[in-house]
């Protein structure tokens, strides 16, 4: 655990210290989960109203609320793409049936249900093929497969999923039964991924890892490989998903034919207060029944009213509009570090997509660079992340004006432009 400093209050885009009072321009949005930014007027508004109507109600009952946002998540889905839908897919039938969500505390907890249900169609998949009964102790089909640089939360089964050693080590022995593969690696694919593997579980944009945007052909040759075996294919959209990268996911505009069935989502669906869900295909919700899976807290009315107070705005194509406005700008103002500070700055350019993007850089400074950017920069009033091992990170709220942008490019140049000097 650290500290870096202890912040009293927020506003929009702004964070004050509790020391002296002094703001910071947040770039980093709570690590990307404050979409519509800190202290939002009508957030706060729907948080007090549906706080004096009902907060919990266990999920032994129906509420109102859960529903609601379950069926605006597909609907979405439908409208934009993704999870097999191609943009444009809505029906005059309504929301499609065939498409279930299942809401948890946070994304830890929507990956950690993700495995559940790969692990339990994994197995109902192998009794069908053999003849068995699913819970025979012959049933091989129970492995996973995840890949370099990944992170899926830090409970044990998502942290046996995160191949990041740094994440790991302390809590060895993992959980058994995950396969460690390379991104964009298509050879790679026919020995990770096996007729033994009931799940697997990639990011279409690392995060954590390094803010790395995975190829779509990539994508396309995982979504056959799954196919030929019978294996449930997981988007985590934690970080990359709603509306983040100007789309609702990741994924919404990429070929069905390289959908998940699964895909897990939490940062920015309430703001900031805690949630997270699981969207998948009908033929994976089918397999659980009652009692398989559940959660105390997930679902609650209060959660749910906040999941759908937020999303109803963040997918208004105003707001969209916006983001990807504000997305080009960023990366405009970006675009030219790798030129100006080449001994720093990785010739690649800047990665990710939307408002999720990452400045890399140069091997031979990728140790200590990242941290004394993040470091610099936040003495000067802008809040940075790193990430991975050779990158710093953007992902302010998804309402961050243009001046904002202005004012964080002109800090991350001034401080790059002091760090290169020292070089010379």
């Amino acid at each position: 655990m650290r500290a870096l400093r202890l912040y009293s209050r927020a506003d929009s885009a702004a964070m004050s210290g509790i020391r002296r009072g002094r703001q910071y321009l947040d770039f980093t949005a709570g690590v990307a989960v404050n979409a519509l930014g800190h202290a939002d007027d009508k957030f706060v508004a729907a948080m007090t109203s549906q706080g004096m109507s009902l907060t919990h109600s266990s999920n032994v009952f129906y509420n109102a609320w859960a529903t609601e946002l379950a069926e605006l998540l597909i609907s979405l889905t439908q409208r934009e793409g993704g999870l097999g839908f191609e943009p444009g897919s809505n029906s005059s039938s309504g929301v499609a049936a065939d498409t279930k969500v299942f809401f948890a505390n946070s994304g830890t907890e929507a990956n950690e249900g993700a495995f559940k249900f790969a692990r339990k169609v994994g197995k109902d998949r192998w009794a069908a093929a053999h003849g068995k009964n699913a819970d025979d102790a012959a049933c091989s089909k129970w492995r996973f497969a995840c890949f370099e640089h990944s992170f899926h939360g830090r409970s044990m089964g998502s942290l046996s999923a995160t191949a990041n050693k740094k994440y790991q080590a302390p809590f060895a022995p993992l959980v058994p039964g995950f396969d460690v593969g390379k991104v964009n690696d298509v050879d790679g694919l026919k020995e990770l991924v096996t007729e033994d593997t009931c799940g697997v579980i990639v990011e279409p944009i690392q995060g954590e890892g390094g803010i790395f945007a995975v190829d779509v052909e990539w994508l396309r040759a995982l979504r056959k490989r799954c196919d030929q075996v019978g294996a449930v294919l997981i988007y985590d959209e934690i970080q990359c998903g709603l509306y983040r990268t100007g789309d609702l996911w990741a994924h919404s505009k990429m070929p069905v034919d390289c959908h998940p069935d699964i895909v897990t989502m939490a940062k920015p669906l309430a703001n900031g207060f805690p949630i997270g869900a699981v969207m998948m295909r009908d033929a994976i919700a089918e397999t659980m029944t009652p009692s398989t899976h559940g959660t105390t807290f997930g679902g609650s009315p209060l959660a749910c009213a906040l999941g759908h107070h937020v999303l109803s705005r963040l997918s208004e194509s105003t707001f969209t509009a916006s983001v990807q406005a504000a997305s080009i700008h960023l990366r405009e103002r970006l675009e030219s570090l790798p030129h100006w500070f080449p001994k720093l700055v990785s010739a690649e350019g800047v990665r990710g997509r939307g408002l999720m993007l990452g400045i890399p850089f140069v091997s031979d400074r990728a140790a200590h660079a990242p941290s004394e950017l993040v470091r610099m920069s936040r003495e000067r009033g802008v809040l940075l992340l790193t990430a991975g091992s050779d990158a710093v990170r953007l992902v302010p709220s998804l309402i961050v004006k243009p001046e904002e942008i202005d004012h964080a490019a002109d800090v991350i140049e001034s401080v790059l432009g002091k760090m290169h000097n020292e070089l010379a």
